[in-house]
């Protein structure tokens, strides 16, 4: 069987007729080619659980090779996946940077829409897939591009920028993008090259305020958060402080800016991973999405994690079933107008020529909180 019941009009891959995935199955063929995977996450998931993922891991595997795919993978997925199928993983930043450049022909986005937009505006000639069209976000959805173009026609002297959790269109009538990651080198810049004191950000309000406090620039923004970090506070920091003492505290700044300033570490998801890699903490607590623990345990066997488990339901819609589906059928393609790629694509590359930091910059949660006004429109 090797692995799978399939239908054969010869031995090579490309002409098999791929079954449903309810056909896979685990036998000592699969076993053999994905023992080294689970060696890889045996700490974070369970001998029950892996002969259900290995079948889909090994044809998502043999999948990429035949479709000449590549699996951008968020720091969101569920282990399984990020670990064992994902091609390139990182935070939002690294993957907007790798799908710029990337020369596979199939990108398929292991994440939320707005990441797969961005990987076609970047690479437009390229398939990009993602296996649900509904893997929507809440911050995206805050605003519009018709929102935009208000704040610009009742703002024309201040710069926009906007996260990259955004849609296309949003992208598209803003100045330059930013991540978590670069959010206060993009708003220091852009301030300098417009000659200006004051610039809007949007659309994560709790992201702006933090922000805020990083630098002197004046901040507007818009009232949108994540669904996952705004329901993080105070009271929640000072439990996990009383429970685990000798635990560090580590927090994303999409938190309000309450919870970054009771933290003992703020930063992208990518700085959480390198801080974490880089101390080596006895026990951290990552005060974020919870796969997010998982995959930095993957890297750092050694540390003890306390999840206080917020799941993000949009990225939970993506799983190695419907990956494999996806590849399979190459389906849920993903497009963006060109018109509107075209712009959006300006404010992306516009963030991407900036300089590189060598690592992920942390946030300082010693900083006082400063007064961020929203935009009146």
């Amino acid at each position: 069987m090797d692995g799978m019941s399939w239908t054969e009009t010869g031995t090579d891959a490309s002409e098999r007729i791929w079954p449903e995935a309810s056909a896979l199955v685990y036998d000592d063929a699969v076993k053999a080619r994905t023992d080294h995977l689970y060696a890889r996450v045996k700490d974070v998931v369970t001998p029950m659980e892996w002969p259900a993922f290995a079948p889909l891991i090994d044809a998502i595997n043999q999948l990429k090779a035949l479709r000449g795919a590549t699996i951008l993978a968020h720091n969101y997925m569920t282990p399984e996946i990020f670990n064992c199928v994902g091609d390139i993983t990182g935070d939002s930043l690294k993957l907007a940077q790798v799908a710029a450049e990337a020369e596979e022909d199939v990108i398929l986005q292991a994440g939320v829409h707005f990441m797969a937009e961005t990987a076609k505006i970047l690479s437009p000639n390229k398939t990009v897939l993602i296996p649900d069209m509904e893997a929507g976000c809440s911050l995206a959805s805050s605003i519009t591009g018709a929102d935009v173009q208000a704040i610009k026609a009742a703002y024309p002297d201040y710069p926009i920028v906007t996260y990259v959790n955004t849609s296309a269109e949003v992208k598209a009538y803003s100045d330059i993008c930013c991540t978590s990651s670069n959010a206060v080198q993009v708003v220091e810049a852009v301030a300098q090259q417009w000659n200006t004191d004051t610039v809007i950000m949007i659309p994560d309000q709790y992201l702006a305020k933090n922000v805020a406090a990083q630098t002197g620039i004046k901040i507007l923004t818009w009232q949108g958060e994540c669904e996952v970090h705004e329901q993080f506070t105070p009271e929640d920091i000072q439990d996990l402080r009383d429970a685990h003492p000798d635990a560090v505290i580590i927090t994303h700044p999409e938190c309000p800016p309450e919870v970054m300033a009771a933290a003992d570490f703020a930063g992208s998801t990518g700085a959480m991973a390198n801080y974490v890699k880089e101390k080596s903490p006895k026990k951290a607590i990552l005060i974020t999405e919870c796969s997010m623990s998982d995959n930095v345990a993957v890297e750092n066997p050694g540390v003890q994690f306390i999840k206080p488990c917020n799941l993000c339901p949009h990225m939970k819609r993506i799983s190695l079933k419907n990956i494999y589906e996806a590849l399979r059928d190459m389906k849920h393609e993903v497009e963006v107008d060109p018109l509107i790629a075209e712009k959006a694509k300006a404010s992306l590359q516009a963030m991407l020529d900036l300089p590189k930091a060598d690592n992920p910059p942390s946030f300082d949660t010693g900083k006082a909180a400063v007064a961020v006004p929203y935009v009146a429109i």
